[in-house]
């Protein structure tokens, strides 16, 4: 067995942390043990495999269960045998529905926390040595025999003698920094060879790809870093508050033992609980919270480390496996998922040189047609809900081997995280799509992130490549903003929508963005708006108030309230300042619609104007009127059933004015924040107006 030693570069000791060259230099004087390695993988794996593959193609699997149930077993003992690398890669495997039969991802995922464990007194001396203390002066109590054993390490459940704190010690299997070593550096020198066949290389670099995994592999080694990276984590799951992080003891972790929290529940994979799918939904939004707004990502979520919590939440467990996400990548994920839900293929090839998939300087226009079909099949049958991510990122990986592509090694961890996540919502929902449960998420950041870039992509989902106002458009991030907060706030595990409705709210069927789980109580009598954009005193459908058991005017003032309540929130911010102009657009077009209604009203209509009062207050354009009308949806959806208020019949114009009156004590409410954003939508009004004045001011001049 070679010795590990701190000192990286000793010619005779293995590094602790990830050093290719130092790696090769040490192996390459050993080629016994190269040797015996190859030998060992290649007579105890080969075996199983073959057999595998054997009854595969007979079709024996399919027609046995009792001999697919076998032969999975006898896969995962392979697996296991041959150490923690195999065991990564059999864990990722093991929660995928799509590839493995139900019985056979039941065997495999033993590989998630069955793992046969080591002798409990070589653990308790590493943990003695490790801390330099005895484990009576630590704990007041320990299980004499670990409750779960995993790949790296094995766990305890015990009592800190200094708090009384219940916790999980996991201490280190002996020798597993050279055998992850050896293996490492055996598959480091295939991707090297594979380097020789520039048709595979120039688009899956498989050593780039490999050193981003040891880097992380050897990290996930180092139990202080893990211990730091639960702290870290903690704080910044903190904005979800149905996520759980484990607390960590720093004063009792050490590079081969690491103590923290114990958490009472069951693994999310494993949970017949009702709220399985809430947590779900809450999984994505929490990786995408790490991965967009953080930066800072568990790449290693398999199901041994997901749990449903005995009061209902979601706990995270195992930072070992983590990692950083720049700036430029977080938003230009967040731009090429915009692109896609438009189907804008052309930008999207834009996207991926920015993601480093495709070289700077790189013509995508040849690798349009390509992403066309891809994705178009991706999205057939219903949008965005239809994308499975899996399948997509293996009709891209085909694409690799025909254009310039390569996958970036950031990137795949947060492929094999999402494929991990997705794969678990799999089991539970064979129709759960990713991207569908994501887009609440990426709404939410559109919608309240001041950066400039994603602004203009706010701007882009809005406005579209023609440049036009699309209410539709915006109702629908605003419907996704909703259920952002809902599952964030509340634990609702609805899907987005299922046909236009979600929970009891008749949210329209803008953007057309259906769910992928019908919620059990829906209300299924709810009768069909004439509208969208109609809610018949159901509903605030901006903030999804149930208003079905309050009177009218209980309901008025919970609608405007909530609505003034988001649009003049820090949250809102984004929002309020991106609809400032079309509110100025509208309210200009609305004031010369009105004057010119009151002219014909006068039957002053056809007397002749001066030309300056025509040209500060023109006529309605046709651009006028569309905008005017989209305005005007948007606005009915903000204040739910109000739109009878924006345009009243004459037999209504009684009744709206008292509803109207009695909202004032509401409106003062928000009386500071109203008159500044009214004097602002004044100075800009008054802009427009001086603007349309020296226009025609100096067309006259121009004229004489």
């Amino acid at each position: 067995r070679p010795p590990a030693a701190a000192d990286g570069d000793a010619p005779n000791r293995l590094p602790y942390e990830y050093d290719p060259v130092a790696l090769q230099k040490f192996f390459r004087q050993r080629p016994d043990l190269i040797a015996s390695r190859i030998l060992q993988v290649a007579t105890t794996g080969g075996s199983a495999l073959l057999n595998f593959a054997a009854d595969n193609l007979t079709g024996k699997l399919k027609t046995d269960p009792d001999l697919e149930v076998r032969r999975a077993a006898e896969l995962r003992d392979t697996i296991t045998s041959l150490g923690p690398f195999f065991i990564k890669l059999g864990q990722a495997l093991s929660i995928r529905p799509d590839v493995l039969s139900p019985r056979s991802m039941v065997e495999l995922q033993k590989l998630c926390d069955k793992v046969p464990s080591f002798d409990s007194a070589i653990a308790f001396r590493t943990i003695e040595r490790e801390l330099g203390t005895s484990v009576d002066d630590i704990f007041s109590y320990i299980t004499p025999e670990p409750v779960a054993a995993a790949s790296l390490g094995q766990v305890y459940k015990a009592t800190l003698r200094s708090t009384g704190d219940t916790v999980a010690v996991k201490v280190q299997r002996p020798q597993v920094l050279e055998t992850v070593s050896l293996d490492l550096f055996l598959a480091r020198e295939l991707g090297l060879f594979l380097r020789n066949f520039p048709a595979l290389s120039d688009r899956f670099d498989a050593v780039a790809l490999l050193d981003e995994f040891a880097y992380r592999f050897y990290q996930e080694l180092d139990y202080n870093l893990e211990c730091d990276n639960g702290i870290k984590m903690k704080e910044q799951m903190s904005v979800l508050p149905d996520v759980v992080i484990p607390k960590n003891y720093p004063e009792f972790t050490s590079r081969r033992v690491h103590v923290a929290e114990w958490i009472e529940g069951e693994k999310l994979s494993q949970s017949n609980e009702d709220d399985v799918g809430a947590l779900v939904n809450l999984g994505v939004i929490t990786y995408l919270t790490q991965l967009l707004d953080f930066g800072f990502f568990h790449a290693d979520p398999h199901p041994g480390n997901m749990m449903r919590t005995s009061d209902g939440k979601l706990a995270i467990l195992d930072f070992g496996l983590m990692t950083d996400i720049t700036d430029d990548q977080k938003y230009g994920m967040i731009e090429a998922i915009a692109h896609l839900l438009n189907r804008d293929y052309s930008e999207i090839g834009q996207d991926f040189i920015n993601l480093d998939f495709i070289p700077k300087g790189t013509d995508t226009t040849p690798i349009v047609p390509a992403l066309t079909k891809v994705f178009d099949a991706a999205l057939a049958g219903g949008g965005a809900k239809s994308i499975n991510f899996q399948e997509l990122a293996a009709d891209l990986a085909e694409i690799t081997f025909e254009y310039p592509f390569r996958i970036p090694p950031y990137f795949a961890l947060v492929i094999r995280a999402i494929g991990v996540l997705e794969g678990i919502a799999l089991v539970g929902n064979p129709n759960f799509a990713i991207i569908d449960e994501a887009y609440p998420y990426i709404a939410r950041r559109l919608m309240t992130d001041n950066s400039p870039r994603l602004k203009a992509a706010l701007r882009y989902m809005v406005y579209g490549r023609e440049g036009s106002f699309d209410a539709e458009k915006l109702i629908d991030l605003l419907q996704a903003l909703e259920k952002f907060t809902a599952v964030r706030d509340e634990g609702d595990g609805s899907a987005f929508k299922v046909d236009g409705v979600r929970g009891s709210k008749n949210l329209g069927t803008a953007g057309d963005f259906a769910g992928t789980k019908q919620v059990q109580g829906a209300d299924s009598n709810a009768v069909e708006p004439a509208s969208n954009f109609e809610s018949n005193g159901r509903n605030s459908a901006t903030l999804g108030i149930n208003l079905r058991d309050e009177g009218q005017s209980e309901r008025d003032e919970r609608t405007v309230r909530e609505a003034l309540r988001f649009f003049f929130s820090t949250e809102g911010y984004v929002f309020r300042e991106f609809i400032l102009e079309e509110i100025v657009n509208f309210v200009d077009a609305s004031g010369r619609e009105a004057t010119q209604e009151v002219l014909r009203a006068l039957g002053l209509s056809n007397l002749p104007m001066p030309s300056f009062i025509r040209a500060i207050s023109p006529s309605l354009s046709d651009e006028d009127k569309r905008m005017v009308q989209q305005m005007r949806r948007l606005s009915a959806f903000l204040l739910g059933d109000f739109e009878s208020v924006i345009s009243p019949s004459r037999d209504d114009l009684q009744r709206n004015s008292q509803r109207l009156r009695q909202l004032i004590p509401v409106v003062r409410e928000y009386a500071p924040e109203l008159r500044q954003f009214a004097t602002l939508l004044g100075v800009r009004l008054s802009e427009k107006a001086l603007s349309r004045g020296l226009n025609w001011a100096s067309g006259r001049l121009v004229a004489r």
